[in-house]
C-alpha cells in the first residue's frame, strides 16, 4: 500500500503519508487515499471522466490544489473518483494535466464513510529523499 493513515492527528480529521517513486504516483496515490477516507472506491466505477489541469510553482502547492480540486468536484458536481492519471511536467513552473474517473455518488450503492471537506495546511509537506517523493497530507472531515 503507498499510503498509511496516521492515528491520533486530531480528532476531526483524518491524515496520511503517501509516497512514490515518481510526483505523479504520488499526486495519484495521495487523490487515492483521500477518496478512500470518504467511500471504498472498489465500489466505485469510472463511468464519468473529469479532465484537470494546474499549475503552480511549488509542487508541494500543486499537490495541495490537486487534492483541494478533487474535493471541490465532489461538492460541487457529487461526484466520488476511484482511478486517477496523472501527468506533471516541470518547466518554468509546474503543470499537472489529470483524469479522474468515478461516477456520480450513489449512497444505495457506494460504502460511503467520511465527508472530506477540505485539505488542510496542517503538518501538510511534500519531499522529495533521493529517489523518493513523500507527503503529509490532514484533510477536515
Amino acid at each position: 500500500m503507498p499510503y498509511r493513515y496516521l492515528e491520533d492527528v486530531a480528532t476531526a480529521d483524518a491524515a496520511f503519508e503517501v509516497e512514490g517513486r515518481t510526483p505523479e504516483e504520488l499526486f495519484r496515490d495521495a487523490a487515492i487515499a483521500t477518496f478512500e477516507v470518504m467511500a471504498d472506491t472498489k465500489s466505485v466505477n469510472p463511468e464519468i471522466t473529469k479532465e484537470i489541469e494546474l499549475k503552480n510553482e511549488d509542487i508541494g502547492d500543486l499537490l495541495f490544489d490537486w487534492l483541494s480540486e478533487l474535493v471541490y468536484l465532489k461538492d460541487a458536481e457529487f461526484l466520488i473518483f476511484s482511478s486517477f492519471d496523472v501527468s506533471i511536467k516541470k518547466n518554468d513552473i509546474y503543470e499537472l494535466k489529470a483524469k479522474a474517473r468515478g461516477e456520480h455518488i450513489n449512497q444505495r450503492r457506494h460504502s460511503l464513510r467520511s465527508d472530506v471537506k477540505a485539505v488542510t495546511y496542517h503538518m501538510f509537506e511534500v519531499k522529495r529523499t533521493g529517489e523518493k517523493w513523500t507527503a503529509t497530507v490532514v484533510l477536515d472531515i
